[in-house]
């Protein structure tokens, strides 16, 4: 019984930890996405950083639309990688959470 109950939280962690670092990703792409879109200044180190989470983690939707203004195109394309990395961290994350051994109450 002890073992489950270790396993479920071990589980459960790994879960939460899938989650949290899936928003933070997604979190620092939404920035990145703001900081375009008001011409922040990219000499700057936070979006020099945000920007290097943006092309390491986000390149997948890099040229997904491509309207005419290049600064709503990269924002829009941004906020997609954004979206992406959240939903699909909540996902994995409530797939790993099934995977976690069930307790049974005491009677």
């Amino acid at each position: 019984m002890a073992a489950r109950n270790a396993a479920s939280r071990v589980v459960t962690s790994l879960a939460a930890a899938v989650r949290l670092v899936s928003s933070v990703v997604g979190g620092l792409i939404v920035l990145y996405a703001v900081f375009v879109l008001f011409e922040a200044n990219p000499a700057n180190p936070l979006v020099e950083f945000t920007a290097g989470v943006r092309n390491d983690l986000g390149a997948f939707t890099v040229g997904l639309f491509a309207p005419e203004d290049p600064k709503i195109a990269e924002t829009v394309n941004a906020l997609i990688a954004a979206i992406v990395w959240v939903l699909v961290g909540s996902l994995l994350s409530k797939a790993i959470t099934r995977l976690a051994p069930r307790t049974t109450a005491k009677a």
